[in-house]
Order: C-alpha cells, then structure tokens, then sequence
C-alpha cells in the first residue's frame, strides 16, 4: 500500500498532522507513506520523523503553473491513497490530489467554502466539527481511511537531531545562557499571508513584557522567528536594550526547536512556533485573537491562553479568504486591547509555580 500525504498549507499543520500520522504508521506498518511538503519548515519536521519513508519537496508557489503541473503528473497512479491535512481548504490542494489520481482521495469536507473549493473531488471525508482541536480532526481522518476506531490522542512528533541539539548548546554558550538562567522565549511572529499578519501582537506590548520580566526577574529573553521577521526581532531587541535579550539568527526550524527547548516559558502569537513548543512540552502562554482555541490550542503540553474572550470571536475560518475583521469600533480589538500585565501574569504563574 502507498500512501501520499499531502502537507502543503503551512508549518504548523505539517506539526499537527504528526499524531495522526503516527496512527497511521500504526495501522499500516508495511505500508509506504511518504509526504509532500513546500514549506522549509515542514520539510525539517517531515524528514526527522520515522513514520515517513520519504518527503517530497516542491515549491508550488516559486515554479509556477507549467513545472507545478508537470511535476503533479509525475506522481499521477503511484499511490493508493492521498491524503489533504487539516486544515487545508483551498481548490488547489483538492486539484492536486485529484490529479495525482489515488483511489481513495481522503480529506475534510469543511463546514464553510467546501463546494467552492471542489471538497467533493474527494471520495474519503468526514465533516468538520468546530468543537474538535485539529489534532483531533486528522485522527477522524484516520479513522475514516482506516475503518477503525482510536481512541489514541498521540503529543505531536518533532525529533531533534544530535546535529540540531550540538548547534543549539552552541548558541547557548556563545550567548552565556547557563544553567541557572531563568530563560523565557518569545514568538512575535506569524504567517503573513491571507492578511494573518493582524494576528500579531504588537513589538510595543513584546518589549514592554520583556521589560517587566528583565525587571522583576532578570531573566534572559530569546527572540524567535524566521529569516522574514528579522527586522521584527530586532525592533523588539532594541526597544527593550538590554543585554539579557538575544535573537536567533540562521538557525532552520530543528535548530531553533533545539534552543527552544532551553525556555522555562514560551510566549507565542498564534503561529508555527506555538505548536513546535507544544511539541518541546514548554510552558506556554498563547496571545490569540480571531483564530478559534477549540482548534489550536496548545496539543498535550501545560498552557494559558490571552485572550479578551470578545463576542465575536472566533471570526477566523478555514478558508482562502483574506482575514477581516467586521467591528466598527476598534479593528481586530481582540488583539489591539489585549494588555501587557495580562501575558505578564500568565509568565508569571508559570515561574512561581516551577519554583
């Protein structure tokens, strides 16, 4: 059996899919899966992770329509089945498996835009449900593909290497991080695409908090983020002027898992990064907004989540939509309104209790 999933809406859900993946495995221990990616970060999850027998890396949105299509069909009748993760709800995905051309084409049919998307080239789906974490929906999946109910609930699968681990202390003594260093990581960053840039907090209220923390506990920071939000670090870096503050800089997804794993507390926007520390099982606070926590709150790890609890929120959908916000009053509030010494009492929480 040949099994082809297809992970290309994003990092995070590449993560997210792991424990379903695992199942998968499982299930079918002779089986070949292998798994399509275009994100670097999903490659660096995808190819550490023994549950695969080979990932596949194409960069749909650099190579363009002629080499996208030529490449698809280079895959077309040589898998059984595909398989589209949650969430990923856009045409493309769909075309995509239904041009590889497997006899079982699994995936969700969505609550909202699945028509218009063309969910029904599918032929293996179950129904959205928003009161299921996204973990969750892809074991439903499995379930589906599989006939069998699990009752399973897997922590998502991110294996660091000796390699990522060695570069990761090497960080850790060049800054002068030590052991007795209290260490909290911080995430400003999200996705810019399909306008999820407003799903950040702003650098003001990250370095008002990094103040406080430095102040009442002088502890070290580390700035998080990808090769794009280097000018976003260092905007954060430079307004706190500490010398307790470093940045990552160079490191791939694995290596900066790696350093990751040094935080006593993690403090995230709504991103890839939140699900990779949920992963590391760090303390985590979460700045969320628009997006629904049913679905992405931290997997199988200790959490607290920031947020105004708005009434109309969650607004975010799984679709290709550019995120809005309808309020007439504040745009996106439920990020704008969402104060520092909230967060700051969550960090706190977590450092008195461990102590």
């Amino acid at each position: 059996m040949k099994i082809l999933v297809i992970a290309l809406s994003g990092i995070g859900d590449a993560l997210i899919f792991t424990p379903a993946l695992k199942l998968l495995r499982q299930h079918y221990p002779q089986a070949e899966i292998d798994a399509l990616v275009m994100h670097k970060g999903a490659e660096d999850i995808y190819e550490r992770n023994s549950n695969l027998n080979k990932f596949i890396y194409f960069n749909f949105l650099k190579e363009g329509t002629f080499k996208s299509i030529k490449f698809i069909l280079s895959l077309r009748k040589k898998y059984d089945t595909t398989i589209n993760v949650y969430p990923s709800n856009r045409k493309e995905y769909n075309i995509i498996s239904f041009l590889i051309g497997a006899k079982t084409k699994a995936a969700i049919n969505y609550l909202r835009m699945d028509k218009q998307n063309l969910g029904w080239l599918n032929n293996c789906r179950i129904t959205e449900d928003d009161s299921l974490h996204n973990v969750q929906t892809n074991i439903k999946l499995i379930e589906k593909i599989t006939g069998k109910s699990l009752t399973d609930e897997p922590d998502l699968q991110f294996y660091l290497s000796e390699n990522d681990l060695s570069t990761a202390s090497n960080f850790l003594k060049e800054n002068k991080i030590i052991d007795a260093d209290l260490v909290i990581g911080f995430h400003p960053g999200t996705s810019v695409l399909k306008n999820h840039i407003k799903r950040r907090w702003e650098p003001e209220k990250f370095a008002e908090l990094g103040k406080q923390l430095i102040s009442g506990y002088n502890c070290k920071i580390i700035i998080f983020g990808g090769p794009d939000e280097l000018e976003l670090k260092e905007k954060i870096r430079s307004e706190i002027n500490s010398p307790n503050v470093y940045k990552t800089h160079g490191l791939n997804l694995a290596e900066s898992a790696a350093v990751m794993k040094r935080c006593n507390v993690f403090v995230s926007n709504d991103s890839s990064l939140m699900h990779v520390a949920s992963a590391l099982k760090l303390n985590l606070v979460c700045i969320i907004g628009p997006t629904s926590t049913n679905y992405i709150h931290p997997w199988n790890t200790k959490y607290k989540i920031a947020s105004l609890q708005l009434d109309c929120s969650p607004c975010f959908i799984y679709s290709p939509k550019p995120l809005t916000c309808k309020r007439d009053d504040v745009k996106f509030k439920c990020i704008k309104e969402l104060e520092v010494n909230l967060v700051f009492n969550f960090v706190k929480d977590f450092i008195s209790n461990d102590g």
